[in-house]
């Protein structure tokens, strides 16, 4: 049997993404873990989850949580860096199909 522990390791996504995720979509971080690695997939997916983390920042700043606000342009902050790799990589993978 899969933990959640395993399901990320398959994941592209960091902990505190999903998390993010869950959040936002009320959804049980495993459920969340399994949405989050589809939209990953694809820079539309990649956008949603940038909107929903965005979402969260600004759902967190108007309740004055400033703390949760700043972690979370952290990991808004991350997520942009490493889909930008993702990005990167598979372009450069369909170039050498070519």
């Amino acid at each position: 049997m899969l933990t959640y522990e395993d399901c990320l390791g398959l994941c592209e996504l960091t902990a505190d993404e999903i998390a993010a995720i869950a959040r936002h979509e009320h959804l049980p971080e495993i459920v969340a873990l399994e949405l989050g690695a589809h939209l990953a997939r694809s820079p539309q997916g990649r956008r949603t989850i940038r909107n929903m983390i965005e979402d969260d920042v600004a759902v967190a700043r108007e309740r004055g949580d400033s703390t949760e606000a700043l972690r979370l342009n952290l990991v808004l902050r991350e997520f942009g860096a490493h889909a930008l790799r993702s990005a990167g990589a598979a372009s450069s993978s369909l170039g050498s199909q070519r």
